[in-house]
């Protein structure tokens, strides 16, 4: 056993260290003489890497999935240039000494053998003619056709990857947008899209190493030859023409065995360069294009038997491989036929259902997007990618910003084109309900006046849809004049991205639902269980419960991003009733420092947290006024009318007091419950008003400093 796990282990080490020794092993071979029998068998590995080489190609579907091609054709081109440079030593100091039949270098003699016609023993000059012949066709071959046609293909694919890799990133974000593809799905696509453009940029570089190769084999060659016959005359002391058969010879063998694997893998070269993005190997690709049609066949075959006709035109085969063509085109076109007839009956069953289910009681159910912008037909060139597609990046970013301002997972939001709109209008929809619209003008730019203004500039009288702000539509012309007169200057991508930023805000508690919350817990879970596990486990809070929590949360633009904190609030009060309102306050009370300063300028270096307090006195009257609803729900402030009016005219001209001293509105109250009954009170009527309890500001400490600007009473 023991043994056993020795030489797996050994096994392994070899498989590990493999490529870097053989890569040492090609550099030593440059300088180290290598015998006969030793370069018979490099050259055999040679041989057998080129063809392993072209087989891989011509099973991989896709050319970018052969990822270490460009290295291993580096690899295989040093490897067989030291293999001539071996042979070139082995052909200078052994030919003169030993004679061709004797030569120690048996694969050069075989190759040679083998163009030439000749055997060992009996070389003849019109076999050395031939030979040579058949080796300068071959080389002229690689060097004009393949080597530069893969070259150049190498070179353009190069260029239009790079040329499209724009485009491509832009269509893979519009389909993560419109919710067609995952998150998982745009980043594989992404990578895939990078890995393609960085293999067609290194086949570039690596075609080059192919073309090198051919134009060093032929200067070697050319140095074998003349350098041996002139060793061989001066040095060996033989005849001319005898040296000059002889190194001739195993110069012809010599450069064969160097210029077919070259020409295998120029060959692989250029089928990997011209391949294309289908998940199918060569072979099927061909067997499903060259059968489409068996009408194809049976013209040629037609052709053939047409041609037999002619005089002195070898009818014994054009006859029989004719027939051979007709009969297989015959063949597919019965084939063709019969998967038409069973297409047509698969389409007239799926149509019957169709009508069966149309006709039935149960209909299918068809899910609203969670998030749907729809679009006029002529606001379409702003998510056009041809035309730079700007509103689908500004999509993108918005929910990244929502996840990191609020800690909300935004779902996708769907962009489509709706033809009941009119052309410059669009609108935002939450769950099939509509909860913005706007009118856009392409080619223009909204400007506001955010009190800067030195000049007034005319231009068609608008209002800003996120804030509702008054603005102005100005042309491309007019833009630099607006910036320059200190007019807040809006593009229209980004007129629709703020507008649909602040719809997220004010909805983000309706965006939020249990599929969010689980996948909330779900992400905390992989880094906190220990919190997870007591809230679902040990104190039985539902994903109900927690979703409520985290809307009334949310429905006050409190971000839940320190998720952490909340569940372990909830887990502190997990052995009480599980009383959702209660329980909203008490986590208010623990995110206090990240409400309060919310708040608070951050350029302020004195922190002031400037308030409203609701005094004691309206504190305790609206304690007394407390309604509960029967079935559990949200506590309201139940003043009779007359109260209520005062209480709302006292709170509205607090408020308006403070806007006009250019103030936000924040209200204090002295307990949670009287914070949240304030809030509720107030939450139609007086939009946009933050109210907080004093345990919250408590909670804060030194981190804001409080400063009372006057009290409310009832």
């Amino acid at each position: 056993m023991a043994s056993r796990l020795n030489l797996k282990n050994v096994l392994g080490s070899i498989e590990n260290h493999a490529v870097a020794a053989a890569a040492i092993a090609v550099v030593l071979m440059l300088l180290i003489p290598v015998p006969g029998v030793l370069l018979d068998f490099l050259m055999i590995i040679n041989i057998s890497i080129a063809v392993i080489v072209l087989l891989v190609v011509l099973y991989t579907p896709k050319s970018s999935d052969f990822t270490s091609f460009p290295r291993v054709l580096l690899f295989a081109t040093l490897y067989g240039l030291a293999l001539n440079v071996c042979s070139t030593r082995l052909i200078l100091t052994k030919a003169s000494a030993t004679g061709y039949r004797n030569f120690p270098g048996n694969m050069l003699k075989a190759f040679s053998s083998i163009v030439t016609g000749d055997t060992i023993t009996n070389p003849s000059t019109t076999g050395l003619v031939i030979g040579m012949v058949i080796f300068i066709i071959l080389i002229i071959i690689q060097v004009i056709v393949i080597t530069k046609g893969a070259t150049r293909v190498s070179e353009v694919a190069a260029r239009f990857s790079l040329d499209a890799m724009n485009q491509k990133f832009f269509a893979v974000d519009s389909e993560l947008n419109s919710g067609y593809i995952t998150d998982e799905q745009a980043r594989d696509k992404k990578a895939a899209i990078q890995r393609d453009i960085d293999f067609y940029s290194s086949m570039d570089g690596a075609s080059k190493f192919v073309s090198g190769n051919v134009k060093a084999g032929i200067f070697i060659t050319a140095i074998d030859l003349i350098a041996g016959i002139i060793t061989g005359v001066a040095i060996g002391n033989m005849e001319f023409g005898t040296a000059a058969g002889t190194y001739s010879r195993l110069t012809i063998g010599d450069g064969l065995l160097g210029q077919l694997p070259s020409l295998l893998l120029s060959f692989a070269t250029g089928l990997i360069v011209t391949g294309n993005s289908s998940d199918e190997v060569l072979g099927d690709q061909l067997k499903k294009q060259f059968t489409t049609s068996g009408y194809v066949f049976i013209i040629t075959g037609a052709t053939l038997a047409l041609m037999s006709l002619i005089p002195s035109f070898p009818w014994y085969l054009l006859l029989p491989i004719g027939a051979l063509f007709i009969f297989y085109g015959y063949r597919l076109v019965r084939s063709e036929k019969a998967s038409f007839a069973k297409k047509l009956e698969e389409e007239q069953n799926a149509k019957n259902k169709k009508a069966a289910g149309e006709n039935g009681e149960v209909s299918p159910v068809v899910p609203l997007d969670p998030l749907c912008l729809e679009l006029g037909y002529g606001l379409i060139p702003l998510v056009d990618k041809e035309k730079g597609a700007e509103l689908l990046e500004r999509v993108t970013r918005i929910r990244r910003e929502a996840g990191l301002d609020l800690g909300l997972v935004v779902p996708k939001i769907r962009i489509i084109d709706n033809m009941t709109l009119a052309p410059e209008e669009y609108s935002f929809k939450i769950k099939g309900i509509e909860a913005g619209r706007g009118r856009i003008k392409l080619g223009y730019y909204m400007c506001m006046n955010t009190g800067s203004v030195t000049e007034e500039i005319k231009g068609e009288a608008t209002r800003d849809p996120a804030f509702d702000f008054p603005a102005i539509w100005v042309s491309e012309d007019q833009r630099a004049d607006a910036e320059r007169a200190g007019y807040a200057v809006v593009d229209p991508p980004t007129i629709i991205a703020t507008h649909i930023t602040e719809i997220i805000r004010s909805h983000a508690a309706e965006i939020l639902g249990r599929l969010e919350t689980k996948a909330i817990i779900d992400k905390i879970k992989e880094t906190n269980s220990v919190v997870v596990d007591e809230v679902l486990t040990t104190y039985k809070y539902t994903y109900g419960e927690i979703e409520r929590v985290l809307q009334g949360l949310l429905r006050e633009q409190v971000s839940i991003r320190n998720i952490v904190t909340i569940l372990e609030t909830l887990a502190n009060y997990g052995s009480m009733p599980h009383n959702n309102w209660l329980l909203i306050e008490k986590v208010r009370e623990a995110l206090g420092t990240q409400i309060c300063l919310q708040y608070v300028d951050p350029h302020d270096p004195d922190k002031k947290l400037s308030v409203l307090q609701v005094s004691q006195a309206a504190a305790e009257k609206i304690l007394q006024h407390v309604g509960v609803p029967n079935d559990g729900g949200q506590p309201f402030l139940a003043f009779d009318p007359v109260d209520n009016r005062r209480w709302i005219e006292s709170v509205t001209s607090s408020i308006s007091a403070l806007r006009e001293r250019n103030f936000m509105p924040i209200l204090l109250c002295p307990t949670p419950e009287v914070r949240q009954l304030v809030k509720n009170s107030i939450e139609l009527k007086i939009p946009h008003t933050a109210v907080l309890s004093l345990n919250e500001v408590v909670a804060a400490g030194n981190n804001v400093n409080l400063e009372i600007l006057g009290e409310i009473n009832v």
